[in-house]
């Protein structure tokens, strides 16, 4: 059966041949007529789609195909390395994600402030905080010497815990470095525990610079304070650990360092911008880092 869409001008168009009066356009909504082609009704383009450019039609229920509003290519989004939980933070699937690993539309924050808070939260990242922050502290507290024994901690701190969530990701076990599902966080964190646990003991019993011990100490309880929280709720280990590293580093080089809390206000912004955390989340994350990182520092020390 041939389709007669109306005409540009609004006039009727004639009825074809052999088939008596002119169609009547579907809407698709209404049970009684749609355009399957078993009801004899002629199938016309979706409303203000006469010049071929809307949304195409469904042969079989006369609906619209409705577009993706966020922009997800499939369940988990394209392959980026960060994918939350869902907009409030709590557990739940990977979000979809567009190029930069989020949802764009319905209402999300505009592309060019999450691609600011995206650069955010990969450049002030836990693992290069515990870089920067332990080889500072190494080198101020022993030159040279201290640096070697930074760079032992690194090793066990940041190098061993990274290639430990590179190799879930080739596995397939998570989707993203950033380990946006609080169920993968369960699995990584108790890692990351044991491994800075181990350094702790090797510097005190080498008789590594006793601040730089008293650090890599501190790193450990704050972690093992967030994973004890991560059974339930998915507090932010990137404010916890930025907060504490600039406690560490303030109590360490000179009361100046105090204005690091600037960047650590900007990595809870990111974190809550890419709706990977609620506000709630980066607050506790921030009071927890820098409080637990801060008493036991300063105990050790």
């Amino acid at each position: 059966m041939t389709t007669t869409p109306h005409s540009a001008t609004g006039s009727t168009p004639e009825p074809a041949p052999g088939t008596g009066s002119p169609s009547v356009a579907a809407s698709g909504t209404d049970g009684s007529s749609g355009t399957d082609g078993s009801s004899g009704a002629a199938s016309v383009p979706a409303a203000g789609n006469s010049a071929g450019t809307g949304p195409a039609a469904d042969h079989r229920t006369g609906s619209a195909a409705a577009p993706n509003p966020d922009g997800a290519d499939g369940p988990d989004g394209p392959d980026e390395w960060d994918v939350s939980d869902g907009s409030d933070g709590q557990d739940g699937p990977d979000k979809p994600g567009g190029p930069d690993g989020g949802a764009d539309g319905g209402g999300g924050s505009p592309s060019a402030e999450r691609s600011f808070a995206r650069r955010v939260t990969d450049g002030l990242e836990p693992k290069n905080w515990i870089v920067a922050v332990t080889l500072v502290v190494g080198w101020w507290a022993d030159g040279p010497a201290g640096l070697a024994w930074g760079a032992f901690g690194v090793v066990f701190a940041a190098v061993l815990p990274v290639l430990f969530i590179k190799y879930g990701i080739r596995r397939g076990s998570w989707a993203d470095r950033h380990l946006g599902a609080r169920q993968h966080r369960l699995v990584v964190m108790p890692f990351i525990v044991a491994s800075v646990l181990l350094a702790t003991l090797l510097m005190r019993a080498f008789d590594a610079p006793p601040e730089l011990t008293a650090l890599i100490a501190s790193m450990v309880a704050a972690m093992a304070v967030l994973l004890v929280i991560t059974v339930w709720w998915k507090v932010s280990v990137h404010s916890a650990v930025s907060s504490g590293s600039v406690v560490v580093l303030a109590l360490t080089c000179g009361p100046l360092l105090w204005a690091g809390f600037v960047l650590v206000a900007l990595v809870g912004w990111s974190r809550v911008s890419l709706r990977d955390h609620t506000p709630a989340q980066v607050l506790v994350g921030t009071v927890l880092g820098g409080a637990v990182a801060g008493v036991v520092f300063t105990a050790l020390r």
